[in-house]
């Protein structure tokens, strides 16, 4: 069988050792080719899976920054989503650089060195039986000169022989010798006939046996070490493909899972959180009134308008509206307006809440400025910052259900060392469970407390039933500036815990803070007083500053230590007075930082607007 599958292929081969040689060390080289090419395969895929893994985290939310908060989008999670599955991804590639590594470029790395050493050893044996069969040959090539020239010395031998015979003139011992030296060549060339004869015999023998026999086996084994060499070259290139195809179901699940974060999006519910984000809570402005400036009517002259100490002729025009300047903003110049009933802006002070600026947030404005918030968040609108609050909260009380597993464990732990003494001291824990309970009692306090602001923005304090009244009283103004005897003007207010509408900073932050300026009735025409918002402020007395101001916010104006300037607008309970150094420079400065000297005829009288 071996034989005749050696003759259907090898037949024709037998005389071309050479080449067969040459044949097998190029498919040996093609190995190796083919190993170099899936090495630069795995490489590359290594390559790819490194790239792709960079991007994948290069366009992952950092932590603490504004891309992890808005994660809470559905577009943001499906891209995060996108991204991890984009890293298994990556991580597929990187199993085929693997599985390339191991399963063909180590093995066909060692099989190439094994099919080496094998086709050494094979043509090894080809090239001795090639040797012995060139010695054989060289043997049968020497008896058969050697059987030559015997034959052809034997005939020279025999007719010098017959010569002497025939020749009279020679002795018989002569005739003799050359008789003798004839026959002793002719038994010489019978001897190399002989030698000859085996040799040929011998040499034909061991030539059948060389191409029938030993270098057919020997090339049965070339044969089926290449043949082995290309089926071990195919399944390589097999494995090649299914090292790819194992990974198929797991880059679909990824891509699968890539395309379930695309349908996961949603436009409107990443719509309403944008709406909750960014909700304030504040109600819409009322609709603005129209105001007639065509009606010219007097006002009533409150005691605080009345002409300064230095006895200007000239009538000083009532005070602005509280808040008019705040510091922070800049004083704009409007033109004079003409003058308007001073109901008309009782009025519109009540209604125009959007426009109102609170001093009283000043210095909340002030720490908003340094980078610090307020423990309650009253800096933020409504809404959020009762989602502020609500979270604080949440994490108050998750800090509190740790702190009591941890007493619960405790307690448990003290309750096995009172039954087993020898495992522990009870009174050992006493003062952990001592700080943990002093820990919970913060913690509730702390959590209360928020909740009180909590009620507070949501609305669930009671309503105070009872209506506080007070009393403003208004001085109308002679021509001789004498004041008349006062008229009490009672105003009801109603509080709430939603009283206090939101207002605006100087910052543009906001506040939640409680005015303790209740809105007021209308005054009645007849109590009416005229002011014109852009005139001068009267002096109502002097300040001497006790330390210097760096006044570099607007609205505010700096001092020096011991400066006198004129007081326009006493402290409002806010913490700033505002002062005048000459006609065009006036502004806040803290109250604290001057000592404020009013004049006689303005101390004890305040106007309640």
């Amino acid at each position: 069988m071996t034989e005749e599958k050696m003759g259907l292929c090898w037949s024709g081969t037998k005389d071309q050792f050479d080449n067969l040689e040459k044949h097998t060390q190029w498919g040996i080289d093609f190995v190796e080719r083919y190993t170099k090419f899936v090495k630069e395969r795995s490489e590359i895929e290594l390559n790819y899976a490194k790239q792709i893994r960079n991007l994948s985290k290069k366009y992952q939310p950092k932590k603490n920054s504004r891309e992890e908060e808005e994660n809470k989008y559905s577009s943001c999670r499906a891209f995060l989503s996108t991204l991890n599955e984009l890293n298994d991804y990556a991580g597929q590639h990187e199993l085929v650089s693997e599985n390339l590594t191991a399963q063909i470029i180590a093995e066909l790395g060692k099989y190439t060195q094994e099919l080496k050493s094998e086709r050494k050893t094979h043509f090894h044996d080809g090239r001795k039986a090639q040797q012995h069969i060139e010695n054989s040959w060289k043997q049968l090539e020497s008896s058969k000169r050697r059987f030559e020239r015997d034959c052809k010395e034997a005939d020279r031998a025999q007719q010098y022989f017959e010569k002497m015979d025939a020749d009279i003139n020679v002795t018989k011992a002569d005739v003799e010798k050359a008789r003798q030296q004839a026959q002793m060549r002719h038994q010489m060339a019978s001897d190399s006939k002989n030698e000859y004869a085996a040799y040929l015999q011998k040499f034909n023998q061991e030539q059948n046996d060389h191409y029938y026999s030993v270098i057919p086996t020997i090339f049965q084994k070339i044969q089926d070490m290449e043949e082995r060499r290309i089926e071990r070259l195919g399944e390589s290139m097999r494995t090649f493909a299914e090292v790819d195809r194992t990974i198929l179901p797991i880059v679909g699940k990824c891509l699968d899972g890539m395309t379930k974060a695309a349908e996961s999006i949603e436009a409107k519910n990443d719509s309403k959180q944008v709406v909750d984000s960014y909700k304030s809570g504040f109600e819409a402005p009322g609709d603005v009134e129209f105001e007639d400036y065509g009606q010219a009517m007097k006002r009533a002259v409150s005691e605080t308008s009345l002409s300064n100490s230095r006895g200007e002729s000239k009538p000083e025009k009532a005070a602005k509206r509280p808040g008019k300047l705040w510091p922070f903003i800049k004083k704009n110049k409007s033109p004079k307006q003409p003058r308007e009933p001073l109901g008309h802006r009782l009025n519109d002070l009540m209604t125009s809440k959007s426009k109102m600026h609170c001093l009283r947030s000043l210095k909340r404005g002030l720490s908003l400025k340094l980078g610090s918030g307020p423990e309650d968040f009253s800096h933020l609108p409504p809404e959020q910052r009762r989602k502020k609050l609500q979270a604080k909260i949440d994490d108050i009380n998750k800090d509190i259900q740790k702190e009591m597993d941890q007493r619960d464990a405790l307690t448990k732990m003290k309750d096995v060392y009172i039954k087993n003494p020898q495992m522990g001291d009870p009174t050992s824990l006493d003062p952990r469970l001592g700080e943990i309970a002093q820990n919970i009692d913060k913690l509730q306090a702390e959590a209360q407390k928020f909740e009180g602001w909590l009620a507070e923005v949501e609305g669930r304090l009671p309503v105070k039933s009872d209506a506080p009244k007070r009393q403003s009283v208004v001085f109308s103004e002679t021509p001789n500036n004498a004041p008349v005897a006062p008229v009490t003007v009672t105003t009801t207010v109603t509080v709430t815990n939603n009283c206090a509408q939101d207002r605006e900073s100087p910052d543009g932050s906001y506040t939640e803070e409680p005015s303790s300026e209740p809105p007021v009735k209308p005054a009645d025409p007849e109590f009416d007083d005229e002011f014109e918002e852009d005139e001068t402020l009267p002096t109502i007395g002097t300040c001497k500053a006790l330390y210097p101001f760096d006044g570099t916010n607007e609205g505010t104006i700096s001092v020096a230590e011991g400066e006198l300037l004129y007081v326009i607008e006493e402290d409002k309970g806010d913490g700033w007075t505002r002062v005048r150094r000459n006609e065009e420079e006036e502004g806040y400065v803290p109250t604290s930082y001057v000592e404020v000297f009013l004049d006689n005829n303005t101390k004890g009288f305040k106007t309640y607007i």
